[in-house]
């Protein structure tokens, strides 16, 4: 007979059944991993193998080349007012995107529906395809890298918004409603307060995005600081490339911290 004072101690922090779940979707992870290793015949081992070979390459971006930082300033200046615009004009258009693709707000099935299917698509296009397909359309230069950008940054935005609305508190909404409040009352009055710092936030969020973007999208001739390393490269100037990639951080990382002490101070 057990003691009535002894005190009861667990064999496990988990019940059996949530072990058996987790160590088969471990077993199938595993399983997806070898599978596709095999199929596209890529495995991490790989990359040890060839680590001799990385590090050659690595060795060619230093040291630095700091006298050529002196012609990275202006395409840097021009990637950050790229992101400025961009981020911007989309955080703009994407109001009312938002407010259409969330459920609550938006109680036609049909225009819902029809939006967030116009929303996935934008968001299935990578920003580089967008970036592509407009300098086909209007040349080489900024402008393609900020429409590239906006359509980019609104597919972001809308996403990341319409889910925000959809879980605010309804009741304020109710109210307003019942006390004969019109639909713009309700989204200004009930909605507006409660989703305000997060779309600054994730305006701000964006921001940030779009400068790491538009670095990559001056590769493909969409304007920027990118254009300088698609250049550098193709000349195999490598200290050239570092100096521009190591501008290039430390300005992010700026910025990066500005903009997560903005959003600490409106959450």
């Amino acid at each position: 007979m057990s003691n009535p004072n002894e005190k009861y101690v667990p064999k496990s922090l988990y019940p059996t059944k949530t072990k058996l779940t987790i160590t088969l979707a471990l077993v199938g992870i595993i399983g997806f991993y070898l599978i596709s290793s095999i199929q596209t015949e890529s495995f991490i081992v790989n990359f040890f193998l060839k680590i001799g070979n990385v590090t050659e390459l690595v060795g060619r971006f230093f040291p630095p080349d700091w006298s050529y930082a002196q012609q990275v300033w202006s395409k840097l200046f021009e990637t950050i007012h790229m992101a400025i615009i961009s981020s911007t004009i989309a955080t703009l258009i994407s109001i009312p995107f938002c407010l259409l693709t969330a459920r609550n707000i938006t109680t036609n099935k049909y225009l819902y529906n029809t939006m967030r299917f116009i929303l996935n698509i934008i968001r299935t296009v990578p920003d580089i395809v967008l970036a592509v397909v407009f300098v086909g359309l209007f040349g080489i230069g900024v402008f393609s890298g900020i429409v590239a950008l906006i359509i980019f940054a609104i597919g972001i935005l809308v996403k990341l918004m319409s889910e925000t609305i959809e879980s605010i508190d309804m009741n304020p909404s109710e109210a307003i409603k019942a006390s004969g409040g019109n639909t713009l009352q309700i989204i200004w009055y009930a909605v507006v307060p409660q989703v305000l710092p997060q779309f600054i936030s994730f305006g701000l969020y964006v921001f940030e995005v779009n400068i790491r973007a538009s670095v990559v999208l001056g590769l493909v001739g969409a304007g920027g600081v990118g254009q300088l390393i698609n250049t550098q490269i193709n000349f195999l100037n490598y200290p050239a490339v570092m100096t521009i990639v190591m501008i290039i951080f430390v300005v992010v990382v700026i910025i990066d911290y500005i903009s997560s002490k903005l959003r600490e101070g409106l959450v």
